[in-house]
């Protein structure tokens, strides 16, 4: 067995740092108070879910009262969507979105349309980028929602949604971000983005697994999809996971602290990866080569499996993914590369590296030195 795991999946989740894991534990133990309880240590509860949504509302420049805590990301994509669909049917049963978005997204769209609802599917470039022209386009007497991803979870792409968010604002429809993958790496600012809700999920950057963060605007009015309680201000039933929303507050501050330490270094291993990758016969970039996640090097191979290289680095102590880690269970090709436009042959041949704060030069040299070996190797018995 190798002796050390190289770890370049970092899009599928994240090691949670020691001193999150720091910061939850009296919560735990000590602290273990239901913080719906009037005694102390329900208070202290209480006290510390409003001190973490005060954190997360300063990185995203909201209100505190704009924050919920859910689930995870998934959970805060169906509540953005199926919340405000449900809470505008009267006014239209209209939602626009693209073809690359997370599942989370595309398969609460599906749902949605057995009630009902239309969805438009709006085209992508070959980057993977969508045209906010063509969002403006869209948009009918109809519409109650535009949900488009900040950044692509298996490409990298960085769509323009600043800009399609000043189109939705201008026509008064809201505007959703599915931001779980740019959380920790690019800018949240919710003024900035125009956005009226926007997604994260806390096991992305270094926090707690089952930790998602919803940003709602004043004035949204969301239907909650869970029933009971009337916690997070009725928008999201059940005793609250106080050591997780410690976590994932403490691991979103922590993240945009360190950034200006590890953004640099991360893109420079990043670029020395695509560069080094693109040397390798019939391999190809996948998504656009400067509006990409700083850590995110997707490319693909001709002529062999992405599943194949997987095993074989996996051999080697390299984890690594094909793209979404949502259908790593499934054998067809990937959604977000038919729809960019590449051929089903070329699709099945993707490979994702996604870098994190503790991958080294020694880790690029070593996938640098094994790529190009394992390619040829499954070409040889392809033929």
């Amino acid at each position: 067995m190798p002796e050390r795991t190289i770890y370049l999946d970092h899009a599928a989740t994240t090691a949670l740092d020691a001193r999150v894991l720091d910061a939850m534990l009296p919560y735990f133990t000590t602290e273990y108070g239901n913080a719906s309880s009037i005694y102390t240590l329900g208070r202290h509860a209480m006290q510390a879910i409003d001190s973490a949504r005060e954190q997360v509302a300063n990185i995203l420049g909201s209100r505190p009262t704009e924050i919920a805590f859910t689930g995870c990301g998934s959970e805060s994509d169906n509540l953005a969507i199926k919340g405000m669909a449900f809470a505008s049917q009267k006014k239209g049963n209209h939602i626009i979105t693209t073809p690359i978005e997370h599942h989370a997204v595309l398969h609460t769209c599906q749902y949605l349309e057995r009630f009902g609802f239309k969805t438009t599917y709006l085209p992508v470039d070959t980057y993977g980028r969508v045209d906010p022209d063509d969002v403006g386009r869209a948009i009918t007497d109809q519409t109650t929602l535009v949900s488009v991803m900040y950044a692509n979870n298996e490409v990298g792409t960085i769509e323009p949604v600043a800009e399609i968010g000043r189109i939705c604002r201008a026509k008064k429809i809201p505007f959703h971000i599915d931001a779980v993958q740019a959380g920790g790496a690019l800018p949240l600012d919710v003024a900035d983005l125009n956005a009226d809700l926007l997604s994260l999920s806390a096991h992305k950057f270094y926090g707690p697994k089952g930790v998602g963060i919803l940003y709602v605007r004043q004035g949204m009015r969301i239907l909650p999809q869970l029933q009971g309680g009337s916690q997070e201000r009725g928008r999201r039933a059940g005793t609250e996971n106080v050591a997780g929303i410690v976590g994932a507050a403490t691991a979103l501050r922590l993240a945009y602290e360190d950034l200006p330490q590890t953004l640099p270094r991360i893109i420079a291993l990043r670029d020395r990866l695509i560069t080094g990758l693109l040397h390798v016969p019939g391999s190809q970039l996948t998504g656009h080569p400067t509006e990409r996640l700083p850590n995110n090097a997707s490319l693909c191979f001709e002529g062999v499996e992405g599943e194949s290289i997987l095993l074989n680095l996996d051999l080697l102590g390299i984890a690594a993914s094909t793209g979404s880690a949502c259908t790593s269970g499934s054998v067809d090709p990937s959604h977000v590369l038919l729809a960019m436009g590449l051929p089903v042959e070329l699709a099945h041949g993707s490979l994702r590296l996604t870098l994190g704060k503790n991958n080294t030069d020694e880790d690029v040299d070593t996938i640098l030195s094994v790529v190009p070996g394992i390619v040829a190797k499954l070409r040889g018995l392809r033929d």
